[in-house]
């Protein structure tokens, strides 16, 4: 079976279970306001590229922000930076979605909170690159993991080939797609794509078709829909147990350690997540092959929570807790 488009009645099955979700944990009043606020979106996304000195605002914060789109037939993806002059980092991102949904506008204002808290820990002129690969059914396996390469290679190019300024991340299947590039660049390392300094792994979809990814009592992911969108992303042509495909299927660790960016690697899970068994086993095979690993497991939280929780947070601080940890870190490792 595979899935098609997103279709209207989709949207409002989806909207049919969430509403429920926001109004006990936000209130009704709240919900209300922001489906009011809403209902201009589609207009707004059509005229993305029209966007100039977007106002960026996350809790207490506020800075001007341009959003562009390049013009590349390799890829696509959006750029959010302040002004045109070199950045001191660039975050090189990946959304999540199965493989199957989201974009980097949805991820919108996860997107701006982590340019602005980078502001907050001290670089100067961050800017941040959103990969918008090709989703299931439209293609599978390996389109998406080419254009993460060549997106990676356009990110390079903006700071002079200097990957010590770049910061590689993504959560759920943008995770895999990251893994899946660290890689592709251990096996071709060059002076054109050297590796990353860092990279930030959200709740990782370490390996596609495992029998550990489980059922828990509170994750929102369910095992079997994990294996089917897994399945369509593989296709027919890939073997399901090659680590460029699911990068957990590597259990060696010389070759994680040559895959590793230079000042390590940062995993941000639930301690209830069905994808935790796997991301634990590749965080304990990186540490065997003496890679930096932080690791903030978040006790009784759920899938991709520094996300989830900018839209399901009832305050500032909570809102931005799991996003703080992991801008605080990336600072302490790429600065030094």
């Amino acid at each position: 079976m595979i899935l098609g488009q997103i279709s209207l009645i989709d949207c409002i099955v989806f909207l049919i279970f969430l509403t429920p979700q926001l109004i006990i944990h936000v209130g009704l009043f709240t919900t209300s306001i922001w489906v009011i606020q809403a209902l201009p979106f589609l207009d707004d996304l059509r005229n993305y590229l029209q966007l100039n000195d977007l106002d960026l605002k996350v809790g207490e914060w506020h800075a001007d922000a341009a959003v562009q789109s390049p013009n590349q037939e390799q890829f696509q993806g959006i750029w959010i930076a302040e002004h045109d002059s070199k950045p001191d980092i660039v975050i090189y991102y990946c959304h999540g979605g199965g493989f199957s949904m989201g974009s980097s506008y949805f991820y919108m204002e996860f997107l701006l909170a982590f340019v602005t808290l980078l502001k907050v820990v001290g670089f100067k002129n961050p800017a941040l690159f959103s990969l918008e690969y090709t989703l299931v059914p439209d293609a599978v396996y390996p389109t998406q993991v080419n254009e993460a390469i060549a997106g990676y290679k356009h990110v390079l190019s903006t700071v002079d080939n200097d990957a010590s300024k770049i910061c590689v991340g993504g959560d759920s299947a943008g995770a895999t797609l990251i893994l899946s590039l660290l890689l592709h660049l251990s096996e071709h390392r060059d002076r054109k794509a050297p590796l990353p300094g860092f990279a930030v792994m959200i709740s990782p979809w370490v390996t596609i078709l495992s029998e550990n990814n489980r059922n828990t009592r509170s994750d929102y992911l369910d095992a079997d829909s994990l294996r089917l969108y897994g399945s369509q992303y593989i296709g027919t042509k890939a073997a399901y147990d090659d680590p460029m495909v699911s990068p957990g299927c590597c259990t060696d660790k010389h070759r994680w350690a040559k895959a590793s960016p230079s000042q390590g690697m940062l995993f941000s899970f639930g301690s209830e997540e069905v994808l935790g068994p796997e991301t634990k086993a590749l965080i304990g095979t990186l540490r065997d092959a003496d890679v930096e690993v932080d690791v903030f497991e978040q006790t009784g939280f759920i899938h991709a929570w520094p996300v989830a929780s900018l839209y399901l947070g009832d305050t500032t601080n909570a809102r931005l807790h799991g996003l703080r940890e992991i801008t605080d870190t990336l600072s302490d490792r790429m600065r030094g």
